[in-house]
């Protein structure tokens, strides 16, 4: 549900350099869990802690948020924070803060060291991360039952056999999801190439769409589990929210998949089981890992010593309540460790064994943006057509946007 809700916050005729503006994104999807009833409560234990200082809150649902903060940077009203998907178009226009400026060593020395290096942009840290989640794979276990499928595979030709079995015995409509739609093909694209020894870029941040590792792992795909018709007729179309919806209404063998997709599985009496998503030799030791940010403008208004206050004490004392709120993964160590110790959250377990190793999109290139853009109109197409020249487009298309963004 699009809420678009403020919170309340310091009228415009006090704000000051004591006043700290925050723009964050609606996680709810009702009034009762509104993120602005999270928000409401740290600016109220903020404000009592810090004398003086005053919170103005503005909660935008997550459909309007990045247009609402565009409008703002144009005219010249920018917030002294913004919680929201991404950061690297804010670094690249000379608009953020680095992270060491406004967060204690202390603060910053309890992230997860992934994510916090997942925020940096040349080496220098600008993104704070705000909450995470990490990827396994998913499996319907009476469908295994019914196929004979004994235990869940661990390489890609244990995948491809089992979801032959699958087929054979028509256990499942879909034996295998390989959603490569525009939703979110740069995520099933990544977890596949990862298995692999592939990925985005090398050591230096430099594109590889095209490498031999991945189009190797598109090959394999389209030979695999596409052309025996061991995954949907056509991928390239199908989108993860079509996925996630199958498998919860018990369509689908195996598919890779996040925290969201356990309550979907619930809620359609799903018996489902979790394992590290299958990779061409072994599971992978490293899975994807998605992160949404925290950031802190330079022409905010607000003293920095302030939004410093602001960040620490939010950071170390209110982490945990958000992400038990909406059952999200944590950025902090502290809030893993809680999360992980207080028996609240089997159904996370798999998910906080792959998080310290996740690995990430480019995500501190500024030119990843357009990049991602054109893996999702047309990467899914590199299982239909022939990889190479699908990759090979993709990867001129990347290194053109790279030149335009230095």
């Amino acid at each position: 549900m699009a809420l678009g809700l403020t919170a309340c916050g310091g009228d415009s005729d006090s704000v000051d350099s004591k006043t700290i503006k925050l723009v964050a994104a609606d996680y709810g999807d009702k009034a009762s869990n509104a993120s602005k009833v999270y928000w409401n409560q740290v600016k109220k234990e903020f404000e009592k802690a810090h004398k003086g200082y005053k919170v103005d809150v503005q909660v935008i649902n997550w459909n309007e948020i990045d247009k609402s903060v565009k409008n703002m940077i144009q005219a010249g009203d920018e917030p002294d924070l913004l919680q929201t998907g991404g950061y690297a178009d804010k670094v690249a226009d000379d608009l953020l803060y680095k992270a060491d400026e406004v967060m204690s060593a202390k603060t910053r020395e309890n992230l997860i060291p992934t994510f916090a290096k997942a925020g940096e942009v040349d080496g220098t840290q600008y993104g704070i991360p705000w909450v995470s989640s990490s990827r396994v794979m998913f499996y319907n276990k009476d469908v295994f039952k019914k196929a004979g499928v004994k235990a869940p595979p661990k390489t890609w030709d244990e995948l491809a056999a089992a979801a032959k079995k699958i087929k054979d015995k028509k256990a499942a409509e879909t034996p295998y999801a390989l959603p490569l739609g525009p939703e979110e093909t740069q995520g099933e694209t990544m977890m596949w190439e990862l298995g692999n020894g592939g990925g985005y870029t090398d050591a230096d941040g430099k594109y590889t769409l095209d490498s031999a590792q991945n189009v190797e792992t598109f090959e394999w795909l389209k030979t695999n589990l596409v052309k025996p018709g061991l995954t949907y007729a056509n991928p390239a179309s199908t989108d993860r929210k079509t996925a996630f919806a199958d498998f919860a209404g018990g369509k689908v063998g195996m598919l890779n998949g996040h925290p969201s997709l356990i309550q979907m599985a619930k809620g359609g009496d799903v018996d489902y089981g979790v394992a590290p998503i299958p990779g061409k030799e072994g599971p992978l030791e490293s899975t994807l890992g998605v992160a949404d940010w925290m950031m802190a403008f330079k022409d905010g208004g607000a003293e920095k010593e302030g939004v410093k206050k602001f960040l620490d004490f939010t950071y170390s004392k209110k982490m945990l309540a958000f992400d038990e709120m909406y059952n999200l993964m944590p950025v902090t160590q502290d809030a893993l460790k809680t999360m992980q110790s207080n028996g609240e959250h089997k159904d996370l377990e798999p998910f906080f064994e792959v998080l310290p190793e996740a690995k990430f999109y480019p995500l501190g290139d500024t030119s990843w943006d357009l990049v991602s853009a054109e893996i999702k109109k047309t990467g899914g197409k590199a299982v239909v057509d022939d990889p190479k020249q699908v990759l090979g487009d993709l990867q001129k298309k990347a290194e053109s946007a790279a030149a335009d963004a230095k």
